[in-house]
């Protein structure tokens, strides 16, 4: 894994993870009982969108430190993937 992989994958991690940390806790208008005229009962009293950020980064480097730690061991590579045999034979190094 190259730099720009692996902050790619860091991205998709951290992307993936923040969505599922969004859903944490959201406390709607409706349940705090204070609808702010022009919005829908359902949308999020306190939103808390930078605390999220940070849980979901350090959620995030860890998953990706586990992630790298297993392409950087070498206990897998693209060929353990390919189970069509489209890549060919596995190179001689």
């Amino acid at each position: 894994m190259n730099l720009t992989g692996g902050i790619v994958l860091f991205a998709v991690i951290w992307f993936l993870v923040f969505f599922v940390v969004l859903q944490a806790t959201p406390g709607s208008q409706a349940d705090a009982g204070e609808v702010v005229p022009g919005t829908p009962a359902s949308a999020p009293s306190d939103a808390r969108i930078l605390w999220k950020a940070k849980i979901t980064t350090i959620i995030t480097i860890v998953i990706w430190a586990a992630i790298a730690a297993v392409i950087f061991s070498g206990l897998f590579d693209i060929y353990d993937l390919d189970f069509f045999g489209r890549l060919g034979p596995r190179p001689v190094n």
